[in-house]
């Protein structure tokens, strides 16, 4: 192969064929085309976009790259969800579990802190003891004998996905919508999935700021889970505010356990039942959205659903003891508190600006290297739609280092509009069915 004959196709906004594309990523995951050469194909890619039959192909081969998991000889419905990205979004901590009573089956590989968004991984190790690093025979297993197994990518799953990312991120193509869709969708399919739903995040506070630009994001999604024999169902959710009472690390496990007890905030439970009713019609458990609504309702009310939250944390080694007295681990050493300046109605919140403040305390990362902060978070009293009086505390900022708090106290200064006519935040924006 001429890596450059490659190249220029692309540059030319040509169609590479198949054959070649998988050729050219076959031999760049194993170190015979150069960094530097794959550079120049992904920028190309980002420049002019990639056909169906490209991005098929490029799923493919990243799938080809390493291990593929089979649960084939489950009789569970086997199904993942994916979100991209929030600020306080704890979901997959409730549905997973949540699913996994129901009766599916929930293998689920989960990332780390990205930008201003949180990580499901990162909040999963603030449960002391709690092993995110097992190997695939171990997670196969975990997933067979308790129905859910939640763990980071492996060396083993998508190594070219896994070499791919890390030089997109240090050349400027992340935001390339062809090669997002091969990256997400070439480690759900390599989890050995049946069913799929994609919690696609709009506003200011995400990747996609419009609901035009998630839908592009949802078709390819969804095409790419039909060339590959996977049930797909995207929901858009809105983040031009935090969801949840609570932004951050350890605060989120213990929020998403209140959530699993019947606690939870209106606005979780109301994404993590509708991104639930689409893998319970998917799997054939219930006929309708009502029937979906009320399993999940009583799962939750039953604890069925906290209990596999807990089978979880044992089989991966995590303390229940610590969990048990969850109100006094990870306490912060610093807090402050940021109050409404004038009285009204909240009609706007600066998401991306919260999530940036949020990462600043301690809850994200800058860099790889960046140690995280379990004690560090932000409480939130009042939403979008709520009135409140001058003075009155809007949100409560915690963690370790005062130095931290202090900044972030700063970039949340003007991150929240106050008028004196009332607006409406609407949650659930568009939703899709199966493809």
């Amino acid at each position: 192969m001429i890596p450059n004959k490659i190249i220029r196709i692309k540059k030319n906004n040509q169609e590479i064929p198949a054959s070649d594309l998988k050729q050219f990523i076959w031999e760049y995951s194993h170190q015979q085309i150069s960094d530097k050469e794959m550079t120049k194909l992904l920028k190309a890619i980002f420049k002019n976009g990639m056909t169906r039959e490209e991005i098929f192909a490029l799923t493919e081969s990243m799938i080809d790259s390493g291990e593929k998991m089979d649960f084939t000889f489950m009789s569970d419905y086997v199904a993942d969800k994916h979100s991209t990205g929030g600020v306080g979004d704890k979901v997959s901590i409730i549905l997973g579990p949540l699913m996994a009573a129901a009766g599916l089956a929930i293998p689920m590989i989960s990332g780390r802190s990205l930008g201003h968004t949180g990580g499901t991984l990162d909040k999963l190790e603030t449960i002391p003891g709690y092993r995110t690093n097992i190997s695939l025979d171990e997670f196969k297993r975990n997933v067979n004998d308790i129905g859910i197994s939640m763990i980071g990518q492996t060396e083993e799953i998508c190594p070219a996905d896994r070499k791919m990312y890390a030089l997109r991120d240090v050349t400027g193509t992340v935001a390339s919508i062809p090669l997002i869709c091969g990256s997400i969708m070439s480690k759900k399919i390599a989890e050995g999935i049946q069913g799929l739903v994609m919690d696609i995040k709009i506003g200011n506070g995400a990747f996609m700021n419009t609901i035009e630009e998630g839908k592009e994001l949802a078709t390819l999604i969804q095409d790419i889970a039909e060339n590959f024999n996977i049930q797909s169902d995207i929901v858009f959710t809105s983040m031009n505010q935090p969801l949840g009472q609570f932004a951050g690390l350890w605060c989120e496990i213990k929020e998403a356990i209140d959530c699993l007890r019947d606690e939870g905030s209106n606005d979780t439970m109301k994404v993590t039942f509708a991104l639930g009713t689409k893998l319970l019609l998917q799997a054939q458990i219930v006929n309708d959205e009502n029937e979906a609504l009320n399993l999940q309702q009583r799962l939750i009310e039953s604890g069925s659903a906290l209990e596999k939250l807990l089978e979880m944390v044992v089989i991966h080694d995590g303390s229940l003891s610590d969990l048990a007295s969850l109100h006094t681990l990870h306490l912060p050493e610093e807090e402050t508190v940021l109050s409404a300046e004038k009285s009204g109605y909240i009609t706007h919140m600066d998401t991306l600006r919260i999530g940036l403040a949020h990462c600043e305390l301690g809850c994200g990362r800058k860099k790889v290297s960046d140690i995280l902060d379990p004690t560090a978070g932000i409480e939130f009293y009042h939403k979008i739609g709520d009135e409140v009086s001058e003075g009155e505390p809007l949100m409560r900022l915690f963690n370790t280092k005062k130095d931290k708090l202090d900044i972030a106290l700063h970039m949340l200064k003007k991150s929240v509009t106050i008028d004196d006519d009332k607006v409406q935040h609407h949650l659930i924006l568009d939703d899709r069915n199966s493809s």
